[in-house]
């Protein structure tokens, strides 16, 4: 059998040493990275991971495309799928930032202590803070395709409603709104109403900022669910910890960053493997959501 060889495209000048480690840990042999790349570039390296094995060989063959440039990533994606014809295609692996891998990660926490498909005529609802980054637009994409409401909140109330309406085109039948969100929370404001009906409240905001802090909190009785994907202090939710996994503080489950990332990386090195197995696979989201929620325990 050919050797596994995985190609990184990085939109950085110098690819990601976490991904080409998980990616050797996790079963390929050969590693070929390939930094500051473009969509623009990308038809020549797709044809030579095309036309060098015969399809037979190809399921060896897969491609990995990250990057800190999320938008800049998924061009490059889409133009790798382009490239592609007939049966001459490999797998394809997007994960620019570890944005669709944590993002999976948190919803497949989040949603092993809720009573999805119960039947209930309104549905669960959700409060995605710093919802207009990379990992908090798929958190929040991810969490209104399993059918839950979705407010979005973030401290520029245009950037909240243009990531609102960028969801609902990708998952017509959610509910999802925007907020504005700032420090301190006060009672009576559009975000403490939306904190008060959540059910989920998951925090993916920059490193080191508290985005509910302990008054927040207080206004949140209801939830369920709370999810700092803050890893560095002060915590992006008061009182979790960045190594809760399903600590319970009352009626409430948490969940902190490092909590989250061994599930991101069960996912992660998952997902390598898959891309190996299956040549046609193309992994997003919504794909390693799918992913996720085999391997929870």
């Amino acid at each position: 059998m050919p050797r596994r060889v995985l190609i990184q495209l990085d939109g950085d000048s110098q690819p990601s040493t976490f991904d080409a480690i998980v990616a050797v840990d996790a079963g390929a042999d050969v590693l070929l990275r390939h930094g500051s790349i473009t969509a623009e570039q990308v038809v020549p390296l797709v044809h030579g991971a095309m036309f060098t094995r015969g399809v037979d060989g190809l399921a060896s063959t897969a491609i990995f495309i990250g990057g800190s440039d999320v938008a800049a990533a998924e061009a490059v994606a889409a133009k790798v799928q382009e490239t592609f014809f007939g049966p001459l295609r490999v797998g394809v692996l997007i994960d620019p930032s570890g944005a669709n891998t944590t993002a999976a990660a948190a919803v497949v926490s989040a949603v092993r202590h809720l009573p999805l498909g119960g039947g209930s005529a309104e549905p669960l609802a959700a409060v995605v803070l710093g919802g207009t980054g990379p990992v908090g637009q798929r958190v929040a994409r991810l969490l209104a395709g399993k059918g839950l409401s979705v407010a979005i909140a973030s401290r520029s109330l245009p950037r909240a409603e243009a990531t609102a309406r960028l969801i609902e085109k990708t998952a017509a039948s959610s509910r999802v709104a925007a907020v504005e969100a700032h420090a301190p929370i006060r009672a009576g404001t559009p975000l403490a109403k939306v904190l008060a009906d959540a059910d989920v409240i998951v925090a993916a905001g920059a490193a080191g900022a508290t985005l509910l802090d302990a008054a927040g909190r207080g206004l949140a009785e209801r939830a369920r669910v709370l999810i700092d994907l803050n890893a560095v202090p002060p915590a992006g939710i008061d009182g979790v910890l960045a190594d809760d996994k399903g600590r319970t503080e009352g009626h409430a489950v948490l969940y902190g960053a490092l909590g989250v990332g061994s599930m991101k990386m069960k996912i992660h090195r998952a997902a390598i493997e898959r891309i190996f197995t299956e040549q046609t696979a193309v992994l997003d989201a919504e794909q390693l959501l799918a992913l996720g929620e085999t391997l929870v325990e």
